[in-house]
C-alpha cells in the first residue's frame, strides 16, 4: 500500500504527532489514508468528529438526518448558536473542514437503513455509532460482519457510559453481547431521560482514540472487552467479552445473512418513537384537550413525566405517575375513565398509552406535541424544555 505524502503545512500541523515513536511520520500518512463513516453527529458525533478530524484523518464520513436544534447545544459540540436550524451535516462539514482543511468530509443528509448502509458504508475502513438508537446499532453491527469492518460502539445514558471494539473477525460482534434488543420503551433516549452535558464528550473522546490506535496498529484496542463508565464516582472497569458460538449473526451457522428491517426487528415503530404518535384515533392536539375541559368532559390528565420535570412546568389537576412506574400503578386508575397523558413532547405518553390500552383501557388518549406544546399555544407564561 502506497501511503500518502505530507506537505510541510501538515508536517507542521501535526508535528507534535510526529514526535511520537508510536505514530511518527509513516503513522501520520496512516491516518491520512484511512476513512471512517461516523453515524450521527450528535453528542458522541461531535467529539468523535471533530478529534479525528484534528489528527489527521484523511476522510470522514457523516451521515445523519436532522437539523440543529437549540436542545442539542448542551452537549453536541460540533455546533453552534449560529447553526440552529441548519442541516447537521451541513453545519458538521463546515466545522470540520474549517479545524482541517487538509482532510475530505463527505456528508449524507439521509437517514441510514439496510437499503442504503451498504452503498454510503462501501469506501469506508472503520464504522463508528455515534447513534442513539437500537435499530441502527444492529444495522451497524450486522453491516460491520458481513463486510469485515470494526465497529467502534458507545453508548451513554445519564451520568453513565459503555464503549467497546466490534470486530467479528477476530472476537465478539455486538450481538454476541446483546443478542436481542430490550422491549420497547424500554430504555429511553436522551431525549426523554436526559444526559449529563460532558459524558458524550469524554465517551466520544475515547471512541476517537479507538479509531486512531485501529488505523496506527498500537496498544490494545477493546476488542472483547467492554469499558464502563460513571462520571459520578469517576470510575472505569472493564469487562471482558466472548463470542458467541450462537451468535444468528457472527456465528458457525448463522440465521441472520443479509440487512433485515431493523425497525420491525426492535419493536419500535418509528412513527411513535420519532413523532410521539399513539395512533388509532388516541392523539389530541392541545386545542382539542382545552375543548374538552372547556366542555367539562369528564378526564383525568396523567403526567408521565419524571418528577424532576415538575419543577419546570406542570398542568393543573394532573396526576404525576413517571412511565417506568405505570405498569406497577394500573391498580390507581380506572378502566371506564377517560384519560390523557401527557410528557414534554409526547413521545413517552404515547407509549405510556399503548401500555394501558394493552391493559384493556379503551379511553385513553395521548397528547400529542405534549406539556410544550400546550404552553406554545395557551400559555406563553409556561417554561418550555
Amino acid at each position: 500500500m502506497t501511503l500518502p505524502n505530507l506537505s510541510q503545512e501538515e508536517l507542521l500541523r501535526y508535528s507534535r504527532h510526529l514526535l511520537i515513536p508510536e505514530v511518527g511520520l509513516e503513522g501520520q500518512r496512516k491516518l491520512k489514508n484511512a476513512s471512517v463513516l461516523v453515524v450521527g453527529t450528535g453528542g458522541l458525533g461531535s467529539p468523535v468528529t471533530l478529534y479525528l478530524a484534528a489528527a489527521g484523518v484523511g476522510r470522514i464520513g457523516i451521515i445523519d438526518y436532522d437539523v440543529v436544534d437549540n436542545s442539542n447545544l448542551q452537549r453536541q459540540v460540533l455546533h453552534s448558536t449560529q447553526a440552529i436550524g441548519k442541516l447537521k451535516v451541513e453545519s458538521a462539514r463546515q466545522r470540520l473542514t474549517g479545524l482541517n482543511p487538509y482532510i475530505q468530509v463527505d456528508a449524507y443528509n439521509e437517514v441510514f437503513t439496510s437499503e442504503n448502509a451498504e452503498r454510503i458504508a462501501a469506501g469506508y475502513d472503520i464504522l463508528v455509532d455515534g447513534t442513539d438508537n437500537f435499530p441502527t446499532r444492529y444495522l451497524l453491527n450486522d453491516l460491520t460482519v458481513f463486510t469485515g469492518k470494526p465497529f467502534v460502539y458507545a453508548s451513554i445514558f445519564r451520568f453513565e457510559g459503555q464503549v467497546s471494539v466490534f470486530d467479528a473477525r477476530i472476537g465478539p460482534c455486538y450481538r454476541c453481547l446483546f443478542p436481542t434488543p430490550p422491549p420497547p420503551g424500554s430504555v429511553p433516549a436522551c431525549g426523554d431521560a436526559g444526559v449529563f452535558g460532558v459524558l458524550p464528550g469524554t465517551i466520544g473522546t475515547i471512541q476517537a482514540t479507538e479509531v486512531i490506535k485501529l488505523i496506527l496498529g498500537i496498544g490494545e484496542p477493546l476488542i472483547g472487552k467492554l469499558l464502563l463508565y460513571d462520571a459520578l464516582s469517576m470510575s472505569q472497569q472493564i469487562v471482558n467479552l466472548r463470542k458467541n458460538p450462537n451468535c444468528k449473526v457472527c456465528g458457525p451457522n448463522p440465521e441472520i445473512t443479509h440487512l433485515i428491517d431493523y425497525e420491525e426487528f426492535c419493536g419500535v415503530p418509528t412513527r411513535v418513537v420519532n413523532d410521539g404518535l399513539a395512533g388509532e384515533g388516541r392523539d389530541l392536539d392541545p386545542v382539542t384537550l382545552a375543548d374538552w375541559m372547556n366542555r367539562g368532559q369528564p378526564l383525568q390528565l396523567v403526567d408521565v413525566r419524571d418528577p424532576v420535570e415538575l419543577e419546570i412546568s406542570e398542568l393543573p389537576g394532573a396526576v404525576n405517575i413517571p412511565l417506568e412506574r405505570l405498569n406497577q400503578r394500573f391498580k390507581e386508575l380506572d378502566p371506564a375513565k377517560t384519560y390523557v397523558l401527557f410528557c414534554r413532547t409526547g413521545v413517552r405518553s404515547a407509549r405510556g398509552v399503548h401500555q394501558l390500552s394493552a391493559a384493556g383501557f379503551s379511553h385513553v388518549y395521548n397528547l400529542f406535541g405534549g406539556i410544550n406544546a400546550w404552553a406554545e399555544q395557551f400559555d406563553p407564561d409556561m417554561y418550555q424544555y
